[in-house]
């Protein structure tokens, strides 16, 4: 459409004569411009603050690291292995500490807590990001056991929950912030296994979080991220255990499939991920960042276009809409009678 002066005059005429049109139109852009404006407010003394990062040793973690330091943060890496820790040491500055910790062991929580409270001193720990995190086993829930299920809850959802509760005593005394990452996978369930299920509790846990905190001045952020290309969706991990979970199957169970459901499913999802995840993992970093360096931080943070216009969009339409789109995504059992 071209814009002439003919469509401007008309578009005048019509505000002109719908008041209530322009008042609407006006507040909307002034809350506009004001939720910006206090979007972008950020805190002092970043050199004073301390944060603690978990799953430091790649992704998202290791990114978020090197970025607050060299925005001045006194970062406190935490690693799962010698090598993660060495390497991003290597990478960053001196203020950056960096100490191994495993999440699913409660002992080595402790001993971090207390390595920690030698750093902050009376300060305080300012704030604490829960990115540590696994995403194998996941498949169709039918190829799982018990195991398959804790093994993935016992990192994404214990263990974020005992680091939580092991440091808030710190983060009271800073009037602190706590990052917790989920996922889109913690508003829609796109497959079976432990992955979905820890997400769906990383979400509740912050929001209960949120509001018994609100009271001692800590903020409570959640990180939802799209698809992206980290160790989580690394396809040759992802599909050797797939292999592994449908090598122990019965063979009743494997026939009800169908002879070539296991195939369809690894190209089922080679393509969903060729076409979902981003390589620009800063878009995560970011989100991250702001919650612990903007005064308001938000609640939600969507990351990733994909989350934001489709997958959260998409968790809010009625079920028989969202099992379509999985059920697009991924193929149909051949082997029923």
């Amino acid at each position: 459409m071209v814009f002439t002066d003919s469509l401007a005059t008309d578009l005048l005429q019509v505000v002109q004569s719908h008041p209530a049109f322009t008042c609407i139109s006006l507040l909307a852009a002034l809350a506009a411009i004001s939720w910006y404006v206090r979007d972008s407010y950020e805190v002092d003394d970043v050199g004073q603050k301390h944060v603690v990062i978990t799953g430091c040793d790649s992704g998202f973690g290791n990114l978020l690291a090197r970025q607050l330091d060299r925005k001045g943060f006194r970062v406190v890496a935490a690693c799962l292995t010698e090598k993660g820790a060495a390497d991003l040491a290597a990478a960053s500055s001196p203020r950056l500490k960096s100490l191994l910790l495993d999440v699913t062991d409660s002992a080595g929580i402790r001993r971090a807590v207390e390595a920690v409270r030698g750093e902050v001193g009376q300060r305080g720990l300012w704030g604490l990001v829960n990115n540590a995190g696994r995403s194998v086993p996941i498949g169709p829930t039918e190829w799982m056991r018990v195991e398959d299920f804790t093994e993935v809850l016992d990192v994404n959802l214990i263990g974020v929950i005992d680091v939580t509760l092991q440091f808030l005593p710190l983060l009271k005394k800073a009037r602190g912030r706590v990052v917790n990452v989920a996922s889109i996978m913690g508003r829609l369930s796109l497959s079976g296994g432990g992955y979905c299920l820890s997400k769906y509790g990383v979400e509740s846990f912050s929001d209960s979080l949120r509001r018994d905190m609100q009271h001692f001045g800590i903020k409570v952020s959640i990180i939802e991220p799209g698809f992206f290309k980290t160790g989580l969706t690394r396809l040759d991990l992802i599909d050797e255990d797939l292999k592994r979970l449908w090598s122990r199957l019965p063979q009743d169970v494997k026939d009800s499939y169908g002879t070539t459901y296991f195939e369809d499913y690894l190209k089922a999802q080679a393509f969903s991920m060729g076409i979902l995840c981003s390589p620009d993992i800063s878009k995560v970093t970011r989100c991250m960042q702001h919650a612990l360096t903007a005064r308001f931080p938000r609640t939600r943070y969507g990351a990733g276009w994909d989350a934001k216009f489709f997958w959260i969009p998409l968790s809010y339409l009625p079920s028989f809409m969202t099992d379509f789109v999985v059920n697009v995504l991924l193929p149909s059992p051949k082997g029923i009678k």
